[in-house]
């Protein structure tokens, strides 16, 4: 049972700087990787946020993410939603979920705020 847990880990972390790549490939900005797991009632164990300065751009990011994910690690998300307008992208990979924000749009949910108890680690900026 300990070696599952700490291959799921292993997996886990892989496929966040997989996706951490892929959103730095395309300059995606202020990029924080929220760890959930701790939390009671959280709907996966890492939330994955970031921003856009432009629809084109969110668009961008989020194909980034999903051809790194899928080329590397023949993993495709679960769930995706907002492509169409690409005001706020979501890839579910299950235990990590990418939000893809145009910035405007990221500010007014604040997502960061409404899980402010998990531990937050902010990705410098790639300029």
């Amino acid at each position: 049972m300990l070696k599952k847990l700490e291959e799921k880990e292993r997996d886990t972390k892989i496929l966040i700087d997989t996706i951490l790549d892929g959103i730095q490939d395309v300059k995606g900005q202020n990029i924080s990787v929220l760890n959930l797991s701790e939390l009671p009632n959280a709907v996966a164990d890492f939330f994955i946020i970031c921003s856009g300065d432009s629809s084109t751009q969110v668009e961008s990011i989020a194909q980034s993410v999903v051809r790194k994910t899928r080329t590397e690690l023949q993993e495709k998300p679960w769930h995706e939603e907002g492509t169409r307008n690409a005001e706020w992208v979501l890839l579910d990979y299950v235990n990590v979920v990418v939000h893809v924000f145009y910035k405007d749009i990221r500010e007014f949910y604040n997502l960061e705020s409404l899980w402010a108890d998990a531990e937050r680690i902010n990705i410098p900026n790639i300029d």
